[in-house]
């Protein structure tokens, strides 16, 4: 009994010791999702909503060989009001050491190219300032605090979202 004991405690000791010297898995974003359908060259297509910025990101491949793919934000309308903010990753630099979080990765095949597709991550940077809970258990921004808030320059930084951009495959003639 003893003896299978310590034979037990080595081999779950040793299979810890074999997973603390396996290299970090790479991150997985928070949303799953399958590739997108081959887009065609020229057609502009929605890549993702972001309802948190009351934006969507769309793009479309290139004949460019320089940038084969591009793609930008588009407000989704005058009277959404941002919860959060959609930052240049240039400037932003997401990584998860930097406290970003992964959030979707998109992959989107070319049709005109089938070796090549473009793959975008967005990336969300989460704040710790929630509003706190009302009397009613919702979370609610009052206008008259807000406004102190805002008097006093204390005002709270918005989560952030940051889309980065790569292509992967061979470039097509």
């Amino acid at each position: 009994m003893r003896a299978a004991t310590v034979v037990c405690l080595s081999l779950f000791l040793s299979s810890v010791a074999a997973h603390a010297a396996q290299p970090h898995p790479v991150q997985r974003p928070e949303i799953q999702r399958e590739p997108f359908p081959p887009q065609a060259p020229g057609k502009v297509h929605t890549i993702r909503i972001i309802p948190e910025v009351c934006a969507y990101l769309q793009g479309s491949f290139a004949a460019d060989a320089a940038t084969p793919y591009r793609y930008g934000a588009v407000r989704t309308g005058k009277r959404c009001q941002p919860r959060a903010r959609l930052v240049d990753p240039a400037k932003a630099t997401p990584s998860a050491e930097a406290g970003w979080i992964l959030n979707d990765l998109i992959r989107i095949p070319n049709a005109g190219c089938p070796a090549q597709q473009a793959v975008i991550r967005i990336w969300r940077k989460p704040t710790n300032n929630a509003p706190q809970l009302d009397g009613e258990g919702r979370p609610r921004i009052y206008l008259e605090d807000a406004k102190r808030q805002a008097a006093a320059g204390k005002i709270p930084a918005l989560p952030q979202y940051a889309a980065v951009l790569t292509m992967e495959g061979r470039a097509c003639p």
